[in-house]
């Protein structure tokens, strides 16, 4: 009797150190998430502390990753909209549109290409092109249903995107710097060049007030061409049954922007309501890096990685030439 104690008792140890292994992995989840929310960590700073965490650790509550960061993005941009001026930023989007224009047309019709010479799977190269040449993953997240992208290939776009976002936040500081440019050329070059709306405002908001609101005004003004890409995919894909997403939080953006404009006492507490975006936005970015897991960046492979890559590199550098000769 006491054998078949002892031989019960190795299986109900396995299963205490397993409950305290996800235990440990919680805390320090929880720990890094709450730090985060200190004004000691940067965007940077944040999203390396969540890739170390995604491939060291594990992010505990993967399965939720992607809707938190959707909304806390959503949320943080419209919270940034009362640090913003409605006259500054129609100025900003007048100014971007021509940018936004030639760049998007150009990355889709380059990305087709690039697809057909790499011989990329054709709904993995568009969603590519697609969130290169708008925003991100809400382009690739918006597009993806109506295609009818599967897992596998909604997976090795977003990995692609977040991979080159992660290295777009550190790099373009640095670059605009190097090159002294100012703080409406490197706002508008950020919200050509850079794909997620998080990365732009994390790069944007590391190189002055100034760029951050040009940076987001004309990121969000490029948002809604998703819109017409859509409609475009609906054609390309003969798709004419799926359903428009609307960013309906653009709104909300414009509706804090005008706030912050006309109303008094939304101005008394805008610098509050701006900090606390800024720190939603760090959290943000820290997610973000936590759901960059191993088995996320080895999904990419090499073809479509490469094609990220040209894209960006292309759009990066036009959209550079673009700026420091034709904005001040």
């Amino acid at each position: 009797m006491q054998k078949l104690k002892s031989g019960t008792n190795p299986k109900q140890s396995k299963d205490k150190i397993l409950d305290r292994t996800i235990t440990t992995r919680e805390v320090i989840f929880l720990l890094a998430f709450v730090f985060c929310l200190s004004p000691l960590i940067t965007p940077p700073i944040a999203l390396f502390m969540g890739l170390i965490i995604a491939q060291f650790v594990g992010h505990p509550y993967l399965h939720l990753n992607h809707k938190a960061t959707h909304l806390l993005l959503q949320i943080s941009v419209v919270g940034l909209g009362f640090g913003m001026n409605v006259n500054n930023a129609m100025k900003a989007g007048k100014e971007g549109i021509l940018f936004a224009v030639i760049s998007i047309i150009g990355t889709l019709v380059i990305g087709f290409f690039m697809g057909k010479l790499l011989k990329i799977e054709r709904k993995t190269s568009y969603l590519i092109s697609a969130g290169t040449a708008i925003c991100g993953g809400s382009a690739i997240a918006a597009i993806s249903p109506v295609i009818k992208a599967e897992e596998k290939q909604i997976s090795v776009a977003l990995g692609t995107i977040f991979i080159l976002n992660s290295i777009a936040l550190v790099l373009f500081p640095l670059i605009g710097h190097q090159l002294d440019l100012s703080q409406n050329q490197f706002g508008l070059w950020c919200a050509i060049a850079i794909h997620d709306t998080s990365s732009v405002v994390g790069a944007a908001s590391k190189y002055g007030a100034e760029a951050l609101e040009i940076a987001t005004t004309v990121k969000l003004a490029r948002a809604l061409w998703i819109i017409p890409v859509v409609f475009l995919s609906m054609i390309l894909f003969k798709n004419k049954n799926s359903k428009l997403k609307i960013p309906y939080f653009i709104g909300l953006f414009v509706f804090s922007m005008m706030a912050n404009t006309y109303i008094t006492l939304v101005q008394e507490y805008s610098s509050y309501l701006v900090a606390i975006a800024k720190a939603g936005l760090t959290v943000t970015l820290f997610l973000i890096g936590c759901g960059l897991s191993k088995k996320v960046l080895q999904s990419v492979g090499i073809k479509p990685l490469l094609q990220g890559v040209v894209l960006w590199i292309l759009i990066s550098t036009v959209a550079l030439w673009m700026v420091m000769y034709l904005a001040r």
